[in-house]
């Protein structure tokens, strides 16, 4: 695993794991300095923590924007955690109804796009019907981490993302002090 095409792919969710839904009086923070942000827009934009760019690169993973946001991630988000600009997962116009009862809408998309590559997927949304059809349908590793939509990325994630892929190539994955 040393190429960005052989590293393991890892979905993104915006709302939920980056921009969490609980109480943002602790969580109001300043875009990283120098980051070309307008000073208007989404007031949730505020709960996101600077730190979480760095982190997030630091797992060595091929990071990919996995969320409705599309676009606007690059533009609104990657500058204020520290992300460069990030390939967007595109959602098809509309989404099979062929689906497993459960299954969120996202889940085979982003099997289609993993192509047998190992990935993790970051949702708030994610749930045991996800977890059995990706099993069931993906031939490579995966994980499927939940985040907790109230906190958002938390330590306790990180280091589950990270003991993941160093389970997968532990050589490859830096350790997050744990």
């Amino acid at each position: 695993m040393t190429s960005a095409s052989e590293r393991p792919i890892l979905f993104l969710d915006v709302d939920g794991p980056l921009i969490p839904f609980g109480s943002s009086s602790s969580r109001l923070q300043a875009p990283v300095s120098g980051s070309p942000v307008p000073a208007r827009g989404n007031p949730l934009l505020g709960r996101l923590d600077p730190g979480l760019g760095p982190r997030l690169m630091a797992l060595g993973c091929h990071l990919m924007w996995a969320s409705t946001w599309m676009e606007d991630a690059n533009e609104a988000v990657a500058p204020r955690i520290g992300l460069t600009r990030l390939p967007v997962v595109e959602w098809p116009d509309s989404c099979a109804d062929d689906s497993p009862r459960g299954l969120h809408w996202k889940t085979r998309h982003l099997v289609e796009w993993a192509n047998r590559r190992p990935f993790i997927w970051v949702d708030d949304e994610i749930s045991a019907m996800d977890r059995l059809w990706v099993d069931a349908q993906h031939p490579g590793p995966s994980l499927l981490h939940r985040v907790d939509p109230t906190q958002g990325l938390v330590d306790a994630d990180f280091s589950a993302l990270a003991g993941w892929l160093r389970a997968l190539a532990p050589s490859r994955v830096p350790s997050t002090g744990d």
